[in-house]
């Protein structure tokens, strides 16, 4: 008896499996505009790359104390506790400049009303945890 033919099977690219996995980056967009709008002054492209490549190295450190202080807690999830412990050790928050502080001079208020717990109508407090 005669059998369908099955489906072809698609070779694979030769060059797929030796790529190594590259790590996600912040778009260099988003540096430029944040650090234009902080600087205020023309900078120059060489200059631009020595602050994309810190910006890189800053936020893989911090991304790395988060980690490491979420694990001695002995949870797999980093918290704002965390957060405000990391703050504490780089000395941006002080028993004179706590953490709501800084939220609210620096975040917008959709942000801020998302972070400090506000109360609302019917003796409700918002976020709710």
């Amino acid at each position: 008896p005669l059998q369908p033919p099955g489906p072809k099977a698609v070779p694979k690219r030769p060059g797929a499996s030796r790529r190594k996995p590259r790590e996600p980056k912040i778009a260099s967009s988003l540096i430029k505009k944040i650090f234009s709008h902080y600087v205020k002054m023309p900078v120059t492209r060489d200059a631009f790359k020595i602050v994309e490549k810190c910006c890189e190295r800053y936020f893989k450190q911090l991304s790395d104390d988060l980690e490491a202080y979420s694990s001695h807690a002995g949870r797999k999830t980093v918290e704002m506790a965390d957060l405000e412990v990391l703050m504490r050790r780089q000395g941006l928050v002080t028993d004179k400049m706590p953490m709501n502080v800084l939220i609210e001079r620096y975040l917008p208020l959709e942000y801020r009303k998302l972070l400090i717990p506000v109360a609302i109508s019917g003796n409700k407090v918002m976020p709710s945890k």
